[in-house]
Parts: C-alpha cells; sequence; structure tokens
C-alpha cells in the first residue's frame, strides 16, 4: 500500500472524526437550547397545577431536582419570576430559589432567595430602597414587601442571619459587582426587604416588631 493511499485514508478518517465532533457540539447546543425554551413552559405549569389543586412540589419534570414555591414581582421594573425549591446550582438555572435551611416563603423568621447576576437577578442593580415587591405563595396569598436595605456583604468575612424570630424578612442575594468578569468572588449583593401593613395579617401585626411603614404594634390600631 502506497503511502499516498495512506496519507489519503488517515485524511478521510479525521475528517469523520471532525464530521462525528461537530455533529456532537451541535446535538449538544440544541439540547441546550431546548432545555431553556421548555423548562419556563414546564416550570410555569408546575405552578399552576401548584395553584389549582394545592398540591406541593410539583416537580416540573420527572428527573428535576426543585419546583416552583412562590412568584417574585416587581412590578415597577417588570420583574415576574417563579421562585424555585433551593439553591443548587442545577435550580438557580433555571430561576431564583430558596436558600436552605431559610424560612419558608411568607413563614415567620428570615427567608432568603439567591439568583444569579446576570441572569434572573440582573434586575436588583435597579432596585431601589423604598419600591415594593410582591411574593405569590402556592396558597393564593399575595404578600408585599417593601425594600428596607440594600448593602453589600464580604461572604468570607460575615454569613447570613437566618434566624427564627417571629419576624418576617425577606433577603434577595446575589454575586456581586454585577459586571465581575470571573464569577465566584465573595461579595454579595443583598437587598433586605419587611412586609408592609398590607403584606401582614392582622396576627403578623401583632407580634411583628419591625414593619416596613414605621408603624410598631404599640402604635398601630387594629
Amino acid at each position: 500500500m502506497s503511502l499516498q493511499i495512506i496519507s489519503k485514508r488517515r485524511a478521510e478518517f479525521l475528517i469523520l472524526c471532525l464530521l462525528l465532533l461537530g455533529i456532537y457540539q451541535l446535538s449538544g447546543a440544541a439540547m441546550i437550547e431546548m432545555k431553556a425554551t421548555l423548562a419556563p413552559v414546564l416550570i410555569e405549569k408546575s405552578w399552576n397545577q401548584t395553584l389549582r389543586t394545592g398540591e406541593l412540589a410539583v416537580k416540573p419534570w420527572p428527573w428535576a431536582d426543585t419546583w416552583p414555591v412562590g412568584r417574585l414581582q416587581v412590578s415597577a421594573l417588570n420583574v415576574d419570576l417563579l421562585v424555585l425549591e433551593g439553591d443548587s446550582g442545577s435550580a438557580l438555572a433555571f430561576g431564583p430559589g430558596r436558600a436552605l435551611p431559610s424560612a419558608e416563603l411568607g413563614a415567620t423568621g428570615t427567608t432568603v432567595i439567591g439568583g444569579h447576576r446576570d441572569t434572573h437577578f440582573a434586575f436588583l442593580e435597579r432596585l431601589r430602597k423604598g419600591q415594593l415587591l410582591h411574593i405569590a405563595l402556592p396558597s393564593g396569598k399575595r404578600i408585599e414587601y417593601r425594600v428596607q436595605e440594600i448593602r453589600i456583604v464580604d461572604s468570607d468575612q460575615e454569613s447570613l442571619s437566618v434566624n427564627l424570630s417571629t419576624d418576617k424578612k425577606l433577603l434577595l442575594v446575589t454575586c456581586y459587582p454585577f459586571d465581575a468578569i470571573l464569577a465566584g468572588g465573595p461579595l454579595r449583593y443583598v437587598v433586605t426587604a419587611v412586609p408592609t401593613l398590607a403584606g401582614l395579617s392582622r396576627s403578623d401585626v401583632a407580634w411583628s416588631g419591625e414593619l416596613a411603614d414605621g408603624y410598631s404594634p404599640e402604635t398601630e390600631k387594629l
């Protein structure tokens, strides 16, 4: 067999390998695109099923390790996001997630919701102190919050306090700075919001020592 024939077959084999590699990469990209397109639809469908039936932990697909537990809305910024259970990397790829073991949405204590700075939680950069946001619960109840504080935390020096007090508090957390080239730094952008009087039940007001409107249970007439 001549060297020319061997070289030709090697070239053909190399071309075939490159072709198969290209097909593999294209199929992988297609799968990612398909997941990005279908996931929000399936998550929305599972949330609607929860609202309709009252069934909790409705997984958007059988192998999912998360499910929608609430809806975060900021009308002033045209934000409408489903909040998922857990803040693992796989969950945050599809939306903001409730950090475990922080309080459940709408429950007493501190609820922490995390999200990526360059996708779902990019809007936090435009959120301002005093603005309103709402959390919709599986029960159909809608709680109104007002942004009380915005600060930058060094996670190497300070950990977020998740207390079990009778106060309701919501923390929205993402990485900082928003335009960082590399992810994974220690800085966190933390938005603290507390319920307004409209967002509290009668019993909540009776026990809450920290209200967004500046009221205290000693002075507010129920």
